[in-house]
């Protein structure tokens, strides 16, 4: 027997397949520490593109082969 109490439906959302758009990420994905403080501008600003580039392609981890993308895309050359 029901005595009139319902519980409120959640809605199921696949992130899997969850096109964001260009809203910002409910977390941001860290690979390497949980903030930039104490870093020197110029690492800050590698971190701030390497977390860019990880919620960008949606990547928890990145490879060296994207790391070095980064880099490169920073004007980073050998």
């Amino acid at each position: 027997m029901s005595q009139g109490l319902e519980t409120p439906r959640q809605t199921f959302i696949d992130r899997r397949n969850y096109d964001a758009g260009d809203r910002s990420p409910i977390c941001e994905r860290r690979q390497f520490a949980n903030s930039h403080e104490g870093l020197t501008p110029e690492a800050a600003e590698l971190a701030h593109a390497i977390d860019e580039y990880k919620v960008r392609h949606r990547r928890r981890f990145i490879t060296y082969e994207e790391m070095l993308a980064v880099v490169q895309s920073l004007g980073y050359h050998k």
